[in-house]
């Protein structure tokens, strides 16, 4: 099934960008209304769950057996969100999916929210996962040599960070990143050098006003955001970064700074892979899999796994 722009769609967009919504002042609603949409989760799939005990708190993993293991490779999987909304209950059909897919083991690390853990509370959680997976890979099995990191939007995000920080402390290093339309740069606005923010920033779903609104909750102080662990773009030297896989969507006012990280993590040095889902919207890997979208970037991900350099 594919997505077609049509005047009939353009109106049904527009209707559920919800341009109005305040989320700094509503995210607890958003938080309920994303868990109120969430469908029971059919039988044959099958999961279990974890929690990495760190300094006073916990990280939960759910684990995602496929039900055909084709491969010894594991994905780590950071959910999107706007780093605010999206937990692992939310993102437990893709994440099933995608192992039956891929044949892989997929393990869903769900970090601590924003505004009440504002950055890098969640990256660290997320940086503190890998490593914890890694330092313990017998019992998570996940060989730190054949584990992919993955994560969509704010979760892209998430990864390309977690792989940043992993060269600056050399306590681990990625080999692969898998980033889904990514959020990679620091401004948003009308300021914002990218044409797809202007372009699509009203009535694809994902409003400018809505994204805004997620990063003064996730990073509130001004300068923090010229850090580059929460806008990789911005970081000097992307020089010994993960072989990466970068898919976008044609409608999405991310489009264009997650298409430049690609373009710049080449530019390098790195191995980069970088597609564009034609009339796809932000957000689209959270469609059923029966979704055409859905299944190219399964075949882009079974494409990149398969890749020996």
């Amino acid at each position: 099934m594919r997505l077609a722009i049509n005047k009939w769609m353009r109106a049904t967009l527009k209707a559920l960008s919800y341009k109005d919504v305040n989320v700094k002042k509503n995210y607890k609603i958003c938080r309920a209304v994303n868990r109120r949409m969430i469908t029971p989760v059919k039988a044959f799939y099958e999961m279990s769950d974890y929690k990495i005990h760190l300094k006073g708190r916990e990280i939960p993993v759910r684990i995602f057996p496929p039900e055909e293991t084709r491969s010894e490779q594991v994905i780590l999987f950071f959910h999107g969100g706007g780093w605010v909304i999206g937990d692992i209950d939310s993102y437990t059909k893709p994440c099933a999916s995608l192992a039956k897919a891929t044949g892989c083991r997929v393990l869903s690390v769900d970090y601590r929210l924003a505004p009440e853990h504002p950055f890098p509370c969640g990256l660290e959680d997320c940086y503190h996962a890998v490593k914890t997976i890694f330092e313990n890979n017998r019992s998570f099995q996940a060989d730190p040599d054949n584990t992919i990191l993955m994560g969509d939007s704010a979760g892209g995000n998430l990864a390309a960070a977690v792989s940043l920080l992993a060269k600056e402390r050399k306590e681990f290093s990625i080999k692969r990143q898998i980033l889904l339309y990514p959020a990679t740069a620091d401004d948003h606005s009308q300021t914002s050098p990218f044409p797809s923010i202007h372009q699509f920033g009203e009535g694809y779903l994902l409003t400018v006003k809505r994204l805004c609104d997620y990063v003064d909750l996730y990073i509130p102080k001004i300068e923090d955001r010229k850090n580059p662990y929460f806008a990789p773009l911005l970081s000097e030297d992307l020089s010994g970064q993960p072989h990466t896989l970068i898919i976008t969507a044609e409608y999405d006012p991310l489009r264009d700074e997650g298409e430049a990280y690609g373009e710049k993590l080449r530019a390098h040095g790195n191995q980069v892979e970088i597609h564009r889902m034609k009339n796809a919207l932000h957000g689209f890997f959270g469609l059923p899999p029966k979704f055409g979208h859905v299944q190219k970037t399964y075949e882009y991900i079974r494409n990149f796994l398969a890749y020996k350099k």
